[in-house]
């Protein structure tokens, strides 16, 4: 490992070596899946360009090291400035996207799910509560809206930064989940594949049904997003990645 490198471009390099097309096909190994988790673990804010979302709002010093790193007069993003959700790209190629949905209190991303996707995801700063479901059967593909028995996983799980990175698989961990800031915070995501419509994998949005005669469970029918949703964008100003271009076009 290169000392020098920033954090996020170690978490890149993993990202490319655990999740390229060249790599083993399937799902990552369990090996693979702590390694990134570890990286993730060792993520804050700072080490993605955003400032603000720790005690006292200043960035933490375990971050000097990759501040020396960065060019002089580097800028970082307010965490006080989001408020509304926003997404923060930081880079997304056919096999692996990493962004920051940076949540303002008491902003909800609706109940959604990942389809084929393996998702690992570190809670930077703040807290928030979480509902998932994995599909009961194998995830509903037919019909013109989505509709299916769903397992509950989670119902109204606390999260406080700082706490470990959490992984989902296309069919269990809470593949369907909704996140609900109940501070300001900001969850750095790593998607493998990243969402595409054409390719089988769009985005989409549910309502529950609890069911009363069988408890643990929920009907789960798709849904539209509620009036005025929005997902905000802002620009990645954290250290620049090196990317691979050789795996981005394989």
């Amino acid at each position: 490992m290169d000392d020098h490198q920033s954090k996020v471009q170690r978490l890149y390099d993993a990202c490319d070596a655990v999740f390229s097309s060249g790599s083993k096909a399937g799902l990552p190994t369990l090996k693979q899946i702590r390694w990134l988790q570890d990286l993730l673990d060792g993520m804050e804010a700072a080490d993605v360009g955003i400032e603000g979302g720790g005690s006292g709002g200043e960035r933490s010093s375990s971050s000097e090291d990759d501040d020396e790193r960065s060019p002089p007069g580097r800028r970082f993003l307010s965490a006080r400035a989001f408020t509304r959700i926003t997404y923060v790209h930081i880079h997304e190629c056919d096999d692996f996207s990493i962004g920051v949905f940076c949540f303002p209190a008491g902003a909800t991303l609706p109940l959604h799910d990942h389809p084929q996707m393996v998702v690992l995801s570190k809670l930077l700063y703040g807290s928030m509560r979480v509902k998932s479901y994995d599909w009961a059967n194998a995830p509903p593909c037919s019909g013109p809206r989505k509709s299916g028995l769903a397992r509950v996983v989670a119902v109204d799980e606390m999260r406080e930064a700082p706490c470990k990175a959490s992984v989902l698989f296309p069919r269990s961990g809470g593949n369907i989940h909704s996140l609900t800031a109940v501070t300001p915070c900001a969850l750095l995501d790593v998607l493998a594949p990243p969402y595409a419509e054409d390719l089988g994998r769009p985005s989409t949005y549910f309502s529950d049904i609890p069911i009363p005669s069988l408890p643990g469970f929920a009907v789960l029918e798709e849904a539209d997003l509620p009036d005025g949703f929005r997902v905000a964008g802002a620009p990645y100003v954290g250290p620049e990645l090196t990317i691979d271009m050789d795996s981005m076009y394989n």
